[in-house]
């Protein structure tokens, strides 16, 4: 079974590079780095916060779980990563966190007094 698997991503690989040049070519992704991992995680917290509005008039309804989720995955990373970071590493990181730490808890009272 596990070789079955390695040999169908194996085959899901080769058909994403061979991929025409021109298709590559329109979307350019930005370099994988630690910045752009941690601005990634801000994002999806914020959109799960309800903080961004995918269409126009419409404030999306906050996912309090999943941003949890998404917050205490930055806090291990935080966790994981000390030591190593580079000083604007760890201050995007860290400011990160107590932002959203911070807009958590006021989405979540505002909600409850709405409720």
């Amino acid at each position: 079974m596990d070789e079955e698997r390695t040999g169908q991503a194996a085959a899901d690989t080769a058909q994403s590079s061979e991929a025409s040049p021109a298709a590559e070519e329109e979307v350019r992704l930005p370099p994988p780095t630690f910045e752009f991992l941690t601005l990634s995680l801000r994002m999806q917290a914020e959109a799960h916060l309800g903080l961004l509005d995918w269409e126009e008039g419409q404030k999306p309804k906050p996912d309090f779980r999943r941003a949890r989720h998404t917050i205490d995955l930055m806090a291990m990373l935080e966790e994981k990563t000390r030591g190593n970071l580079t000083p604007e590493e760890k201050r995007l990181l860290e400011n990160s966190l107590t932002e959203l730490r911070f807009r958590y808890v006021q989405i979540l009272e505002e909600s409850r007094k709405k409720s």
